[in-house]
C-alpha cells in the first residue's frame, strides 16, 4: 500500500510533464552506447 500527500493527490490530474534534462541526457548516452556495442558487434561478425 503506497501513501500519497495530499500535495500529490491535489496535484495537477492527467497532465503530463516533459522529461527532464538529466533523464533525456542518460537515454542519450545509453542510446550511443547500444548503438557501438551493436556497431561493433556487426563488424565483428562481418569481418570474420
Amino acid at each position: 500500500m503506497m501513501y500519497l500527500s495530499d500535495d500529490a493527490l491535489k496535484g495537477d490530474r492527467g497532465g503530463r510533464k516533459p522529461p527532464s534534462m538529466n533523464r533525456i541526457a542518460i537515454w542519450v548516452i545509453v542510446g550511443g552506447v547500444g548503438v557501438y556495442f551493436l556497431g561493433s558487434g556487426i563488424v565483428g561478425l562481418l569481418s570474420k
